[in-house]
C-alpha cells in the first residue's frame, strides 16, 4: 500500500481542518470530488486501484496535501488493512464513489452471472465493507458523514424504461444497504444516498446532461447540509428527494 501523507499533531495545518476520503478517485466524479475538496481546504485521502496510472490525481497530489492510497475495492483484506492504517485518523466525510456499470448490453439473454456478481461486489458489497472498516475513524470525527454515490437507475419507483438489469439491481441493492446503515447508526453517523445526475463521464457517456463540476458542487451542498435527522435519504445533486 502506498505511503500516505497524513497530517499529525505536529503539522502546521489547523487541527480544525476536516478530512474527506474518496474511493474511485482516479477519474470522473471521484477526481472532481478531490479537486473541489482540496480547493475548499480539506485534507483529502484519495483511493484508487492503480495509483501509478492515476496521472491527474498524482499531479493534484504534488501541488496539494492530498494523499493517495492504493485500494482495490473487490479485495476485502485490502479494505480491512485500510481501516487499520487509518484507525487513529478522524474521517469527517467518507465518499463511497467507486463503481462500475458492468457489462454492456444488459438485456434479456445477455446478462451473465460472472459480470453480474462482479458488479454487485463493486457497487453493493464494497461500500458496505469500506464503511464498516472505517467506522472507528468516522467515530473520531465530530459530525461524521458518509455519502454513497448511487443512481436513480437503482430506484424501483422511478424505473419506467426497463433494461440495464445488472447496473440497476446493483444500485438498488446499494440503496437497501444505505437505508439499513442509516438506521443502525442513527445519531452516530449521517448517511445519504446521492444521485449525481446524468453526468458527462467515461461511464455516463458524452450525451450526459451536466458536467462533473456541476454534479460534484451540487452533491457537496447536499453533504454540507446533511444532519443525523436527514440520514437515510436518497437525494440528487440538486437537493431533490429521489423515490426509492
Amino acid at each position: 500500500m502506498q505511503k500516505v501523507k497524513l497530517m499529525n499533531q505536529s503539522s502546521s495545518t489547523s487541527e480544525s481542518t476536516l478530512t474527506v476520503l474518496v474511493t474511485g478517485a482516479n477519474r470522473g466524479l471521484g477526481l472532481e470530488f478531490c479537486r473541489q475538496y482540496v480547493a475548499a481546504g480539506y485534507r483529502v485521502i484519495a483511493t484508487c486501484r492503480q495509483p501509478q496510472k492515476a496521472t491527474e490525481l498524482t499531479e493534484l497530489s504534488e501541488r496539494s496535501s492530498l494523499a493517495i492510497m492504493a485500494l482495490d475495492v473487490t479485495d476485502s483484506q485490502a479494505i480491512n488493512r485500510l481501516g487499520e492504517q487509518l484507525q487513529d485518523q478522524p474521517i469527517d466525510i467518507l465518499l463511497n464513489n467507486a463503481g462500475i456499470y458492468g457489462s454492456q448490453g444488459q438485456v434479456i439473454g445477455n446478462c451473465h452471472a460472472e459480470p453480474w456478481l462482479n458488479t454487485f461486489l463493486v457497487n453493493s458489497v464494497a461500500p458496505m465493507l469500506i464503511t464498516t472498516a472505517l467506522l472507528p475513524s468516522l467515530k473520531l470525527a465530530k459530525q461524521p458523514k458518509v455519502g454513497f454515490v448511487t443512481s436513480k437507475m437503482g430506484s424501483i419507483a422511478d424505473n419506467t424504461s426497463g433494461g440495464s438489469y445488472i447496473y440497476r439491481s446493483s444500485k438498488a441493492a446499494l440503496n437497501a444497504v444505505i437505508k439499513s446503515l442509516a438506521i443502525d447508526f442513527a445519531d452516530v453517523v449521517s448517511m445519504v444516498a446521492l444521485h449525481p445526475g446524468w453526468v458527462r463521464t467515461d461511464m455516463g457517456g458524452p450525451n450526459g446532461l451536466i458536467d462533473v463540476e456541476e454534479s460534484i458542487a451540487g452533491m457537496r451542498k447536499v453533504i454540507d447540509n446533511l444532519s443525523t435527522a436527514d440520514s437515510g435519504q436518497f437525494i440528487d445533486y440538486k437537493g431533490v428527494t429521489v423515490p426509492w
